[in-house]
């Protein structure tokens, strides 16, 4: 389920914000029961936990071939784009486990795409040859992700455990511009990479990447594993994301910080500073969305139909195999509670940002066992909580 290659800004997609403001709002729309219900933006579906990578932060090969016997058949991921097209639209991500082990994976996008769905494909690229990028250009898939986590050989075959890994998903990336897919770059960061995040910059840009999204590791699930090890501080995220400010202004490439909601306090501090003001023309499209998404305009299904907030918070709203997927988006008490942004507690309970960050509910999750605690790896401190602080 823990996969980074899941976050996708797609080719048309379009995030809505009321006019003149610049603060994003969670959008709604009217159910025919006459209450408001959260649009669903983004829906990421683990297809299959099949693998040909054992990567670092994942699970392990003979796990993942074993768990992909308990992946949605054909039938149920057709009656499950059936459920999910009668009450949303989103952009509907096919991650993995990596999605082109699966058979019918074309055969699902198309349906997914007659049916009106914007379709993406998250992948590490090493599968994809010139006749699966002519598939994938023919069958209408808008956007493909491919994981980089490194500005070389070494640290990314390190990081995925296969030799030669890199070189291969050059080689898709080649494939899929040769036949004008828009390709994304995603990267995990983490100690084993943080150092070279220019070079990866500069790569993503040379590869003809129209996008480059950076994944701050989570310290849940197959995360934990290395966490302690590969774990950036607080302090060194916040310096990463403040490179990230500076980089995006270049506007060489689509950027967006994942699984970094202090980025969207950041980019406002920054902007405040320097006197700019903060619109589509100066800040592009990370203008329109806000921090953390999980389970107010995103949420992920897993491979055996489990619903999740997000790929990264393994709590779980309910089972598509069991209900209606639009009953567990509109009912369930997860959600519901992860749409109140006034229920959550410390700092980020009492922050200024809370409706432009919300902090990390995976990591609160993750470390303390509490998803709506305060973000652990933000080093802000608010105004009130500095006051509060003083008067005891």
């Amino acid at each position: 389920m823990l996969n980074n290659t899941c976050s996708l800004k797609v080719n048309g997609a379009k995030e809505s914000t009321r006019e003149g403001k610049s603060l994003p709002r969670t959008a709604h729309h009217r159910h025919p029961g006459g209450k408001k219900q959260p649009v669903l933006r983004l829906l990421f579906w683990e297809t299959t936990t099949g693998c040909n990578l054992e990567c670092a932060h994942c699970r392990r090969l003979d796990v993942s071939q074993r768990l992909a016997k308990s992946d949605l058949t054909t039938e149920e991921g057709l009656a499950f784009i059936d459920a999910l097209t009668a009450t949303q639209k989103p952009i509907l991500v096919f991650s993995g486990g990596e999605p082109l082990m699966r058979p019918d994976i074309f055969e699902l996008a198309a349906y997914a795409i007659g049916r009106g769905l914007i379709v993406a494909l998250a992948t590490n690229g090493t599968l994809v040859t010139d006749q699966i990028a002519a598939k994938i250009k023919s069958v209408g898939i808008d956007r493909v992700s491919i994981s980089i986590d490194g500005e070389n050989a070494e640290t990314h075959d390190g990081f995925r455990r296969l030799p030669g890994s890199f070189d291969r998903a050059l080689e898709g990336i080649a494939y899929l511009r040769a036949h004008d897919v828009p390709v994304q770059i995603n990267s995990t960061v983490a100690k084993h990479n943080d150092d070279q995040l220019p070079g990866i910059y500069d790569l993503a840009i040379d590869v003809g990447a129209i996008a480059l999204h950076l994944f701050m590791l989570v310290p849940v699930g197959c995360g934990v594993q290395i966490a302690d090890s590969v774990m950036l501080s607080a302090e060194r995220q916040e310096e990463v994301l403040h490179w990230f400010y500076d980089k995006s202004k270049e506007k060489a490439l689509q950027m967006k910080a994942t699984c970094a909601p202090h980025y969207y306090r950041i980019m406002r501090q920054r902007a405040q500073a320097e006197g700019t003001k903060i619109d589509r023309s100066t800040h592009g499209m990370a203008v329109l969305t806000k921090g953390c998404l999980a389970g107010t305009s995103v949420c992920f299904v897993s491979h055996k139909g489990q619903v999740f907030p997000c790929g990264y918070l393994p709590v779980e709203a309910g089972n598509v195999r069991h209900q209606p997927f639009g009953e567990i988006w509109e009912n369930a008490s997860l959600f519901e509670t992860l749409r109140r942004p006034e229920l959550l507690k410390g700092k980020c309970g009492v922050c200024e940002y809370i409706k432009v960050c919300g902090g990390c509910r995976a990591r609160a999750y993750g470390e303390v066992g509490d998803l709506l605690e305060e973000e652990p790896y933000c080093i802000y401190q608010p105004p009130i909580q500095i006051s509060k602080t003083l008067d005891n």
